[in-house]
């Protein structure tokens, strides 16, 4: 068995795990729905006051798992990724490719108004810097997707 496609893991997920890290290195991870550029920027709408989102506010560092939870054990294939977070700063931009993964499925569009100070959620960016996939004999293969 040679290591999988990511991109395919990538194009066919519609939630991530996001680990984050409190100020004081507690760990906690959240099932986040998300949309991809060029599979190093990842997208996703939360409240700020989510646990995960305080802990990027005080930690940007995120670790990121995306698998396909239906596979029988052995038929396994994931993608991690380390990556720094934050709230997105050209919210624009980063609506225009969450809203097309939204589109594609059949959701909603999400507009600037719906992520702004006042609404309840905001969008969140995070991009990659090493990017592995599950090898052979459940290794990690590095890669660039």
């Amino acid at each position: 068995m040679s290591a999988p496609d990511g991109r395919e893991l990538v194009d066919a997920a519609r939630y991530m795990v996001l680990g984050t890290a409190g100020a004081d290195g507690t760990p906690w991870v959240s099932p986040v729905w998300f949309a991809h550029a060029g599979y190093r920027e990842l997208y996703w709408v939360s409240a700020p006051e989510a646990r995960h989102s305080r802990n990027l506010a005080e930690r940007p560092e995120v670790s990121v798992a995306i698998f396909d939870s239906h596979v029988i054990p052995g038929d396994a294939s994931a993608v991690y990724m380390e990556a720094a977070a934050a709230q997105a700063e050209d919210v624009e931009a980063g609506l225009a490719v969450f809203n097309a993964e939204s589109r594609a499925q059949g959701l909603r569009e999400w507009t600037v108004d719906d992520v702004s100070e006042r609404a309840r959620h905001r969008l969140f960016r995070a991009v990659a810097a090493r990017q592995w996939v599950l090898g052979e004999r459940d290794t990690r293969v590095e890669v660039e997707l």
